[in-house]
Order: structure tokens, then sequence, then C-alpha cells
């Protein structure tokens, strides 16, 4: 980890971004025919600070939400789960992000429907971060899907992590590439400087081989991966194949936990933030393994927010954990 000036920082990780309203059918039904709707909160940021504040760990999410009801629920969803929300910017006669899931089993696949676009989040502007908050931590955690998001949040992408290393605070950034909100090689040249500043970095196989052209083994996507950033630490997921590490120049794999999957969305942001738990413990393969764990427990629940506990990951990561705890 960076030093961080000459005190301990109040946070182990703040993040940035837009935390949205998910509004759901269930496997089978179609939202072309919903009569209601299942309301749950996510948002890549949002869900890393979930898993790691339910894990104990001191975190802070910051973001622009609108100033009535649907603000409320995400704020006192962030609060109940244990993270500070001091950064939260509220902001009258705003719109909050929504997105629509269809769940769907083979041969259809799932659909994802965003309704975003003028949100209270896509309109924040580098005015509206509490910047003392941001760099008051260990670790700064963003993500390549804020700065697709709108002009002035590409800004405030650049402008965060420009400011974290200045303050000595250490980089995470996750590629999350969103074919939704841009096409990719628009989203390559965005995000290339940020891999250059990162101090930790987090990318799936995929991703790495459209955006970046890193492709061949887990190994020489790692390295290639390396070779474009800055980066000391590099993770890289390979799905149902499992998710690999590059720490120091040395490479470890590890596969993925068997899981019954019930909903996919959210399991690489329950992925990252083992990793980062791991890190703040000074142990990249732990944090391999952590995020491993918690990927599972992700896939294995329902909604973007990996509902954990330390108990039931240390549990898991035991193979000890039961279809019935009794």
């Amino acid at each position: 980890m960076q030093s961080h000036q000459h005190r301990k920082p109040r946070f182990e990780v703040t993040s940035l971004g837009e935390i949205m309203l998910r509004l759901s059918v269930p496997t089978g039904e179609r939202l072309s025919n919903a009569s209601s709707l299942d309301v749950e909160i996510g948002g890549a940021e949002g869900n890393v600070s979930i898993a790691l504040a339910r894990l104990g760990r001191s975190v802070s999410w910051l973001g622009r939400l609108p100033d009535h009801a649907l603000g409320e629920h995400v704020v006192r969803a962030l609060r109940a789960d244990g993270v500070d929300v001091s950064g939260v910017r509220r902001a009258a006669n705003a719109r909050a992000g929504l997105y629509f899931i269809e769940y769907a089993s083979l041969p259809r696949s799932i659909d994802v429907i965003y309704d975003r676009a003028d949100s209270a989040a896509a309109e924040m502007q580098p005015s509206d971060v509490a910047w003392d908050v941001l760099l008051d931590s260990q670790i700064l955690h963003m993500t390549g899907i804020t700065p697709a998001l709108s002009p002035s949040c590409l800004e405030i992408t650049s402008e965060s992590i420009s400011r974290a290393r200045a303050a000595g605070v250490t980089v995470s950034f996750d590629v999350n590439f969103r074919s939704k909100l841009w096409e990719h090689r628009a989203a390559a040249k965005a995000l290339r400087p940020f891999l250059e500043q990162a101090d930790v970095l987090f990318c799936k196989s995929a991703d790495a081989a459209l955006l970046f052209e890193c492709s061949g083994s887990p190994e020489q996507q790692l390295r290639s991966l390396a070779a474009l950033s800055g980066a000391k630490t590099v993770f890289l997921t390979c799905g149902e194949s499992g998710a690999s590490v590059l720490h120091d120049g040395k490479a470890i794999s590890h596969p993925a936990i068997p899981s019954v999957i019930i909903d996919r969305i959210g399991s690489g942001d329950a992925f990252a933030a083992g990793a980062l738990d791991g890190l703040l413990d000074g142990d990249p393969n732990a944090g391999l393994q952590r995020g491993i764990a918690l990927a599972a427990i992700a896939l294995s629940q329902r909604g973007d927010r990996v509902l954990t506990s330390r108990q039931e990951l240390d549990a898991v990561m035991r193979r000890a954990s039961t279809d019935i705890s009794r």
C-alpha cells in the first residue's frame, strides 16, 4: 500500500459512481407483460462498497442522488449496510437512474434495459464531489462505468484519480466495460489513461481482449495488461474458469468455486471487493481467493449487492458451508 499523509485515513476504501434503482421480473416472466416489479439497488461502486462494509471495513461511497424518496431509498440501503454517506450530494428536481432486468434461462439470455440518461449522477460536476471525504482513504476504487455516463463524469473520474495519486492514496480501477453505454473503441481510448495511473487493476478476460487486444492464456493477458498499466497488482476474471492475479511479476490462478447460479449480476463487483479486502491485509493471493469466494456467494443470491458476512466468507473459503446451517 502507498503511504498516506501523516495520519491514518478515516476510511479504508472510498468510491464514487452511480447507484440506480433496479427493477426486475422473476425468471420466466417478461418485462413486456409485467404487472409488478421487484425493487433493489445496484451500481458497481456501490456494490463493492457494500460488500466491503459487510466484511467490517470502513467504507464511504460518494455520488449524486435526487432529493426525493427514490434518492432516500438508496441512502437508507447504504446506511443499513454500514457504508458512510457523508459525501453523498442530493439534487433537487433530478432523476434517479433506473435499470430493468428480465431474467431468463437458456436458450434466452438475461436482458438489461438502462434508463439512466440525464440522471442526477450523470449530471454530477466536479464541484459536487466532497474531495475531503473521497481522499481520506487508503484506497480509492473507481470503475470504467462512471466515465461512460457523461463528459462531466469522465472529467470527475480523471480528477479523482489524479488527486488520489497526488495525495498518496492507492488507486484501484475496474475496467467494467458496458457495451450499452459506449462503443468499445471509444471506451478503450478513454480508459487507457486510467489504466496507466492505477495501482490495482481489475479486468475481465473478454474486456482485455476486446478493448486492449490482450489475448492468450490468463497469464499472457495479465502480463499484457500490466505492460499497458502502471499497476503493481492486476486481477483478471475468467468467469467459470476462475480468476488470476499478477503481483510483483508473479502470476497465480485459482479455479472458480462451483455455485448454483441465481443471479449473475454483481458477481464481478463481489470479486473486486474480496480482492481489495485481501490487499488491505497486504496479501494479493488471499484477495484472489476471497474474491472468488465472494463472487460465488453473489451468484447464489438475487440482487446486485452481495449480502454476506466475514463468517460466511470464511466458511465458503473453507468449503465448510452446507446446504443448511443448523
